[in-house]
């Protein structure tokens, strides 16, 4: 066996890549570690991509960054716990209000547990159906649905109410 990378193995991951990527930083939190994990998958996936190819390759790797993110949190634990309140977010009519909001959302999905995280990145960033979230997580369409539900419970009460995040934000979220 060689060790040229197949092809279609380097035409994938340059297609799928960024996407995966964000999938991975959204699982971490961390850009390098998010970066870690993707290289981690990938190099798990690649000495089975002639079987893996034909089928879907994209669901397949979902699959197995979440399982490795499930693994690392398993072995390494660091001590952080969650700290303090939410900074208020900006009033007015600043521009950069998006990307405020953008980074309140993202500490509050990282805060979740990671089960949960890994629930909510697959269904509403990935935006994958219960049932396919069900099969990424090798677990039950009840498992989903009750992990959803505590998330979102969790999140509404981690997030500044709603009328905070419209003033001057984005106002299509009805």
């Amino acid at each position: 066996m060689t060790n040229a990378i197949p092809p279609d193995f380097e035409e994938f991951v340059a297609a799928c890549g960024p996407k995966l990527l964000r999938v991975a930083w959204l699982l971490t939190g961390d850009p390098h570690q998010a970066e870690d994990l993707l290289q981690t998958a990938l190099a798990k996936v690649w000495p089975q991509w002639r079987r893996i190819a034909p089928n879907r390759p994209e669901a397949y790797l979902r699959k197995v960054l979440v399982n490795c993110h499930i693994s690392w949190w398993r072995r390494r634990w660091t001590g952080e716990l969650p700290h303090g309140e939410l900074p208020e977010p900006p009033t007015g009519t600043d521009p950069f209000d998006g990307v405020v909001l953008g980074q309140v959302v993202a500490e509050a999905v990282r805060s979740l547990p990671p089960r949960q995280r890994a629930v909510v990145v697959l269904r509403f960033f990935e935006d994958l159906s219960v049932e396919e979230t069900a099969e990424v997580l090798r677990c039950s369409t009840g498992t989903v649905k009750s992990q959803t539900h505590r998330a979102l419970t969790a999140l509404r009460g981690r997030l500044p109410a709603r009328e905070l995040l419209l003033d001057g934000g984005p106002r299509e979220w009805n």
